[in-house]
């Protein structure tokens, strides 16, 4: 991930993303680099405009959560919920047996909100 962060910050800056300079962001933060990373980075933003693709990114989740779900997601979830039962039904016997094992003492995620 810093490879790219280092990328976001020449970016941000208004400096080209090269080698040399991408290599001199990590070494500046403390990065054991490794070149064949670096080259392959610079390689693959090439061709990419990083403010678009911030902005792309940014909007994904926001449509993604409105755009509801398709048939084939349902379908998907429904071949998942008898999977998820079983998942469920094992999870509540273990939540239930660390609530006996700790006793009620009052503490806890839960009571801080009622």
């Amino acid at each position: 991930m810093e490879y790219v962060y280092a990328a976001l910050i020449l970016n941000e800056t208004g400096e080209e993303i090269n080698e040399d300079n991408v290599t001199g962001v990590l070494e500046a933060a403390g990065v054991d680099v490794e070149e064949s990373r670096v080259k392959a980075l610079v390689a693959a933003l090439e061709d990419v405009d990083i403010e678009e693709a911030i902005e792309t990114a940014a909007a994904a989740p926001a449509a993604g959560a409105s755009a509801g779900g398709s048939a084939d997601a349902e379908a998907a979830d429904e071949a998942d919920d008898d999977d998820d039962d079983d998942d469920e039904a094992e999870a509540a016997d273990e939540a239930d047996d660390d609530d006996e094992e700790e006793g009620d003492g009052g503490e806890g995620l839960g009571e801080l909100f009622g």
